[in-house]
């Protein structure tokens, strides 16, 4: 009887069932797209989890599901908003973030040359951010399914001593502080699905923010809230922390920093600055006393250059932010009743 090899496994250039069957194929996936860019000595491993040592103190664990649509789109794409994501959600609770968990869904179709760029920009903002993306699985579903491709990513970090941040901590006199320009990146995204063009093209914000986090903490470390204004915008993320402090907040409005095209695009579409998605921005809550330091740290980051000191937290009307136009009179900045943006992040 006379013995012969397998057939060599296909090279296929889309993703199949069979990448997420576990056998032959979903190790090719692994060694041809993961680990090229992925690797390091805790997923090196290829066991079903990672063991790593932590410091003395608390840890901080986060987690978030990414399924922007479209998958890129300027200045960023799935894979950033992922990792840069679950990194800034650990680093407004005053933690240093250290190890990621990456879970793809996988669409049947989707162009491994797709995925491979996705995975390369993950590997990229991973470093940047000074974490490791120390395990992950892989599914297929069928074509129809998913839209292309979904991503979990999950984190754990350690929070700095004497830092108690903490959307509680509002206190009347407090001021409020935004790290940059509001809207880019749900601008972008949504800009580039309808296929509007302006004479300057929006860019997403994406980027993680953990270094300038600290850089404001060690310098002032009585910060007393963090928020990234992530999905329903500062509006949103504004009104949490009026109603979980019990305080009113007022803002200027001709303090709000906004792009021009920004503006432009969300008067087309009829929507509110206020209320669009950021991936890239900071949203603080500092005593007024320390408003100044905290504005020179951040105005001296690369994230931080168009930071602005936009209001301030009051007695009056707890629960509820006020805008005060440049007219001299005020409106109520709502909660938003849902997402105006769908698919943003």
């Amino acid at each position: 009887m006379q013995l012969v090899c397998p057939a060599p496994i296909l090279r296929h250039e889309t993703v199949q069932m069979a990448h997420g069957a576990g056998g032959r194929l979903s190790q090719d996936l692994t060694k041809r797209v993961f680990m090229p860019h992925l690797r390091n000595a805790f997923l090196d491993q290829l066991d079903d989890q990672a063991k790593f040592d932590v410091a003395s103190g608390r840890m901080a664990f986060s987690t978030d599901t990414y399924v922007v649509s479209p998958l890129f789109f300027p200045g960023g794409n799935i894979g950033e908003l992922a990792v840069n994501g679950t990194v800034n959600d650990l680093a407004v609770g005053g933690a240093v973030p250290l190890y990621l968990s990456a879970g793809f869904v996988l669409e049947e179709g989707l162009p491994l040359a797709e995925l491979e760029e996705i995975v390369k920009s993950m590997a990229g903002s991973a470093r940047k951010a000074g974490v490791m993306i120390v395990c992950g699985d892989t599914k297929v579903v069928q074509k129809g399914q998913c839209d292309k491709i979904f991503i979990n990513t999950s984190g754990v970090g350690f929070v700095r001593d004497g830092v108690d941040l903490s959307c509680r901590n509002l206190r009347p006199g407090d001021a409020v502080i935004v790290s940059g320009t509001i809207g880019d990146h749900g601008m972008a995204v949504m800009t580039t699905r309808e296929g509007l063009s302006f004479q300057s093209r929006i860019s997403s914000d994406t980027a993680a923010l953990n270094g300038m986090i600290h850089a404001v903490l060690d310098v002032v470390p009585g910060v007393h809230a963090m928020r990234d204004p992530t999905r329903g915008g500062v509006a949103a993320t504004l009104n949490e922390l009026a109603t979980s402090s019990s305080v009113g907040i007022e803002l200027d409005e001709t303090s709000i920093p906004v792009r021009e095209e920004v503006r432009g695009a969300a008067e087309l579409l009829g929507i509110d600055p206020l209320t669009v998605a950021n991936e890239g921005k900071l949203l603080l809550i500092v005593p007024e006393a320390d408003a100044g330091e905290v504005l020179a740290v951040m105005r001296a980051h690369e994230y931080g250059r168009d930071a602005a000191h936009i209001g301030s937290v009051v007695e009056e009307h707890p629960g509820m932010v006020v805008m005060c136009t440049p007219f001299g009179s005020r409106r109520i900045v709502e909660m938003p009743l849902g997402e105006q943006l769908p698919r943003i992040c």
